[in-house]
């Protein structure tokens, strides 16, 4: 029984492999086939990757994209994958296992087998295997995937299509070496021809060239023909289809002066079927050549997938059982070893661990845990054994999450890309028409029409659109994995091209340029109560706040050994502070003006609340009752590096701005402090959306540095919003940009990826287009009145596969991309 999946959920974005791309003009016919099926509300398609991400209604369908796929010539990669399915017992169970695997996202075809206790599914992605067992589980039918390779190593089919590409690069080669010896050796060695021709005949040797190269088309060779003719059919010509009439009409040139000569004129009666064969032969190798380059742009998504162990310790009934990743729960308690990284998402048990997070945080040191912290799956257990409560496994983690965020990133599709998506859409018909005007012209001004063939065969080699289509997607691809090594996660590719144009860098202050761990420095009081009554009130609105300020607080209450007092009603007001009930009073707690406000008199520590602010303090004010009572006051010093990094970006030439909701005193000594150029102080947040306005209508495109909390409507306004990541916390939906690592040289970072990976990709256009604007005229015979000069189709050949590999080698330096950036 066949399941076919029907509706996705509102705006699901899917993303599948897609076979056949050659060149980008194959992407934009592969993009405008999915575009045109009802429901899709968006479709991106890479050529580096060979993959498709689109986003859908919920009355889309994804059949519908198959389908739509299949007959513009470019169709869907689907996985299948089994599994051994308990408890199957009758035709109802049957049933059940494969409407639980149907109702999974990404699920094309499910069918179960009670004979031989399997289930079968067609997926989008074969890496989504453990969390369809998981679905049977749940079902009451333990499932095992039955996998005959590592469905989640993105490398893996890279590597499978360079090694069969290495095959028919290798047949094509031993084939087309002795037509290539024959004949060209013939003209560069007179008496080695001579001596062929008298010891063969011309027409035996011209017989075994035939041979030799039908073989070479037919076999390595045929899947030009088997891609490219049929889009020429459908009017939608590639990359192949200049490639099979290039060499088809090199091979039925010849195969016409073999076997019926008396056709054409005594001095065309030549062969090129030498041609024909070392043109497939060097595209096959280019194409290798590209495929085992492909594959190690893609060596970031393998790493962070390498991070994922594929079993873990589960303790049960007190005794550690080894058991697949997929057998893990939440809830399950997972015992760590020494050296061994963390199966899943988790909280510690034990009463300490040290933890190796430099796989999402960048830091070098582990950082030391305690009971109930949160841990990360895939970081290091660097210290002694302990153990773990599991609160996320699978596709929850955030280490999946990070792989998602990476892989989304890969496949955006910059604004620069624009330019190549309209050259490329009319490149390759374009190319035909001038391949068959050379022609045309040869043959008018007299020229013979094997001259006048040469000319033609390669202008359609030499002008393959491919290093345009890679030019920009491998680097995307390279640089967002670069930078998810380095602790800078694109949530979207495009702010890899719009951070480098801004001229403002506005930060949030409060963890951001500080620490974020203020502590308690001073309090002053009126005489209303004693410094320990007026931290215990404080202490007491900010009970249940996760605040930074709120936690310091709360610590500085506790090492006093101060009883807090039952707070009730207590009421957050946005941007002011926090009132309640304290005993039956009325308790205030924050800013000047949320006392103001209340018509509290502040006068009688104003002057205090100056000094302490001129110090880079924070002041709260403390109310009972309408009457002030005193003022508490926290400092949160600058992160290490701080005013390193602002020096740094004045030398880049931009321009540092601060926005922060603390008093204008306050704001201006950090600001002093730090060399900051312009601040804002005393706003509440919605009014950062209009501070980062006011910057970009004053300086030019403005990048915002947040928490990604509070800072939500800047990080949105502004051109490109950085998040300050926790290190767990890595989806902040407001931001173009997540850094994982608290460390302020995360920005440097993240500005030296972006200017390093949009000038590897200018290199790759620029190569690209003048690469293909030169050497057109040329293959045309533009220099052979006048020098002589002829380009063969073989050069041809082998200059176009130079092109692609050049394009892909620039790319892949971004590998080593960094804060001293590559040449």
């Amino acid at each position: 029984m066949n399941v076919q999946s029907s509706q996705m959920t509102p705006a699901t974005e899917i993303g599948f492999g897609v076979e056949k791309l050659s060149c980008a003009g194959c992407v934009g016919r592969a993009e405008r086939a999915l575009a045109e099926v009802p429901g899709v509300q968006s479709a991106r398609v890479n050529l580096a990757t060979h993959r498709a991400e689109v986003a859908l209604a919920p009355d889309a369908h994804v059949s519908d994209l198959q389908t739509a796929l299949r007959r513009a010539g470019y169709p869907m990669r689907v996985e299948t994958v089994e599994f051994d399915v308990d408890n199957m017992t009758c035709g109802s169970c049957i049933a059940r296992v494969e409407q639980a695997l149907a109702a999974q996202p990404g699920v094309l075809r499910a069918s179960a087998n009670l004979t031989t206790g399997r289930a079968e599914a067609d997926l989008l992605d074969a890496s989504a295997a453990p969390a369809l067992a998981r679905a049977l589980n749940a079902a009451g039918y333990p499932a095992r995937a039955v996998t005959h390779a590592d469905p989640a190593d993105p490398g893996a089919r890279q590597a499978q299509e360079a090694r069969a590409l290495s095959r028919r690069f290798l047949l094509a080669l031993v084939l087309t070496l002795p037509v290539f010896i024959v004949e060209m050796g013939g003209h560069l060695v007179p008496p080695f021809h001579h001596w062929l021709v008298n010891s063969f005949g011309q027409t035996p040797l011209w017989l075994g060239q035939f041979l030799l190269t039908s073989l070479v088309l037919i076999g390595p060779g045929r899947g030009f023909y088997t891609s490219g003719l049929p889009a020429l059919a459908r009017g939608a010509p590639d990359m192949n289809s200049l490639v099979a009439i290039g060499t088809l009409a090199a091979w039925g040139y010849s195969t016409v002066a073999l076997f019926a000569p008396s056709v054409l004129p005594d001095r065309a009666q030549a062969v090129y079927f030498e041609a024909a064969a070392v043109i497939v032969t060097l595209i096959l190798l280019g194409r290798w050549l590209e495929a085992r380059a492909r594959g190690r742009t893609g060596a970031a998504i393998a790493r962070l997938v390498g991070l994922q162990p594929r079993h873990a310790r589960k303790l049960v009934d007190g005794a550690e059982v080894e058991v697949p990743l997929d057998e893990v729960s939440d809830g399950d308690i997972l015992r760590l070893r020494p050296g061994e990284r963390l199966a899943a998402d988790g909280v510690l048990t034990s009463p300490a661990a040290l933890i190796d997070e430099s796989m999402i945080t960048g830091e070098p040191l582990p950082a030391e845990k305690t009971t109930g912290a949160k841990l990360v799956g895939g970081t290091l257990n660097a210290g002694d054994a302990f153990d773990m409560r599991v609160t996320a496994t699978g596709a929850q983690t955030v280490l999946s999450q990070i792989i998602r965020m990476v892989e989304r990133a890969q496949g955006a599709k910059l604004p620069v890309q624009a330019l190549v998506d309209k050259v490329t859409m009319y490149f390759v018909p374009v190319v035909m028409g001038i391949a068959a005007l050379t022609v045309a012209l040869w043959l008018a001004f007299g020229a013979g029409l094997n001259l006048a063939l040469v000319a033609g065969v390669s202008v359609l080699i030499i002008a393959c659109p491919c290093a345009m289509g890679l030019a920009t997607p491998t680097s995307v691809m390279v640089g967002t994995g670069r930078a998810a090594e380095l602790g800078v996660l694109f949530r979207k590719g495009t702010a890899l091209q719009l951070l480098e144009r801004v001229r403002v860098v506005a930060f949030d202050k409060t963890g951001t340029l500080t620490e974020g761990r203020p502590s308690l420095s001073r309090i002053v009081i009126t005489g209303a109560l004693n410094e320990d009554a007026a931290l215990g009130h404080a202490a007491a609105l900010e009970r249940d706040s996760d605040h930074p300020i709120a936690r310091a607080l709360r610590d500085a209450a506790a090492a006093r050994g101060i009883a807090v007092p039952d707070a009730r009603g207590v009421k957050s007001l946005t941007g002011l502070g926090l009132r309640g009930q304290i005993d039956g009073a009325a308790v205030h707690l924050g800013a000047a003006r949320l006392l103001t406000q209340e018509g509290i008199d502040i006068s009688a520590l104003a002057s205090a609340a100056e000094a302490a602010a001129r110090k880079g303090e924070t002041p709260f004010y403390l109310a009972i009752d309408g009457q002030l009572a005193a003022l508490i006051c926290v400092a949160d010093r600058p992160r290490d590096g701080a005013a390193q990094m602002i020096a740094e970006l004045h030398k880049r030439g931009l321009q540092v701005a601060m926005i922060t909701g603390d008093a204008q005193a306050t704001a201006t000594a950090i600001a002093r402090d730090l060399g900051i150029d312009h601040f804002v102080a005393e706003v509440m947040p919605k009014s950062k959306l209009s501070a980062v306005q006011d910057l970009r209508a004053a300086h030019g495109p403005v990048a915002f540095v947040g928490d990604g909390i509070n800072d939500a409507p800047a990080l949105a306004e502004a051109d490109v919003g950085l998040a300050i990541g926790s290190g767990t916390d890595v989806a902040v939906e407001a931001a173009d940009i997540v850094l994982a690592s608290s460390r302020p040289q995360a920005v440097l970072a993240a500005l030296d990826l972006s200017q390093q990976t949009m000038r590897n990709i200018r290199q790759n256009l620029f190569w690209a287009f003048a690469y293909n604007t030169a050497l057109v005229p040329v293959a045309a015979g533009l220099l052979y009145p006048t020098f002589g000069i002829m380009l063969s189709p073989m050069l041809a050949a082998g200059a176009m596969a130079l092109s692609s590999v050049f394009v892909l080698s620039n790319a892949l330096r971004l590998r080593f991309a960094g804060s001293r950036g590559i040449a």
